[in-house]
């Protein structure tokens, strides 16, 4: 299987929370784990936003962000382009999906599209997830 994380998903990574179980195994199971390039600052906001709320610690939120840095190069990482931005537009109306969550979609449609193969798109954004089932995607959960 081909993964593709969005942030929604792969924080769960990082962040102990409902779904984390999943995402392990998912990534686990992969052949293959994508994501954008935008996702690495969505985790990291999302982590810094966790210890703000008091939901972890200074220390724990230090130690999820030294864990993505270290794994970020094991993902394959997609370039935010032109073509990825106009494919988003289109999406983000079509769908009424948010700036990130349409980038997301037109990233995973370009990489797809690149390598000829299906690619499941693992996400906790129902937004999203129903745009995606609805243009025919593969989704977890």
């Amino acid at each position: 299987m081909i993964l593709y994380l969005d942030a929604s998903a792969l924080v769960k990574r990082y962040i102990a929370e409902k779904g984390s179980d999943s995402v392990n195994s998912w990534i686990s199971e992969a052949d293959m784990v994508v994501t954008s390039i935008l996702t690495r600052v969505e985790v990291v906001a999302a982590i810094a936003r966790a210890q703000r709320m008091n939901l972890i610690t200074p220390q724990d939120a230090q130690l999820a962000i030294r864990q993505l840095r270290a794994e970020w190069e094991s993902y394959q990482r997609l370039p935010i382009t032109e073509i990825t931005v106009i494919r988003g537009d289109n999406l983000a109306y079509e769908h009424g999906l948010r700036g990130y969550a349409a980038t997301h979609l037109a990233s995973l449609f370009l990489w797809q599209d690149a390598i000829g193969q299906p690619v499941t798109l693992a996400a906790f954004d129902s937004q999203l997830l129903t745009a995606a089932r609805n243009e025919g995607l593969r989704t977890l959960p």
